[in-house]
């Protein structure tokens, strides 16, 4: 016999949801958020932050049609946000991504689809980098570090360092060229 009421019934089976989503998609994004945030702590904190929407969206009944999406959504919000917040290590302000270049999200639904746009591609670019590149570019660009701390780091000569950087700006103009029309 079942003695569960038909709200505890239904809790059940949004906590058996949140798990399932929980178990399906973590590894995945996990993966996503750690490519794109180096720092280990980091990246599990804004997984965790990502876990959270998803709860709070639940628990304040917000339909989300694709789960997997729309937590993938969130992460790209949680990582530019994180790095929004993050002063600019460097200080010498010749960084090609600047929060200030893309569109307000808080600017409506046209700016807000426009800069999910754009920070696709950008993602979609960045992942076509070859990973040498890609890491410098992200470890210099993003966050700000100097090729000085890059090399004491890795061991790579701060010369190669900055080649494989220039290597990865030039694809990223080519790659990146029709968002002009953005």
């Amino acid at each position: 016999m079942d003695y569960a009421t038909p709200m505890g019934r239904e809790q059940n089976a949004q906590d058996r949801s949140l798990a399932d989503a929980f178990q399906r998609e973590g590894q995945r994004l996990r993966q996503f958020i750690r490519k794109r945030v180096p720092d280990e702590f980091d990246a599990e904190d804004l997984l965790q932050d990502v876990f959270f929407e998803l709860l709070e969206a639940y628990r304040l009944m917000k339909p989300i049609a694709h789960t997997g999406g729309w937590l993938f959504q969130v992460a790209r919000h949680k990582i530019t946000d994180f790095f929004r917040k993050r002063p600019n290590a460097r200080g010498d302000g010749d960084r090609l991504i600047t929060p200030d270049l893309l569109p307000s999200p808080d600017d409506g639904p046209a700016a807000a689809y426009v800069r999910a746009a754009i920070l696709d591609e950008i993602e979609a670019a960045l992942d076509d980098l070859p990973a040498n590149q890609r890491e410098v570019f992200v470890a210099h660009e993003v966050e700000g570090r100097s090729f000085r701390d890059i090399s004491a780091e890795t061991g790579v000569s701060v010369s190669t360092l900055q080649s494989r950087k220039h290597y990865a700006v030039s694809f990223l103009r080519r790659r990146l060229r029709g968002l002009q029309n953005f």
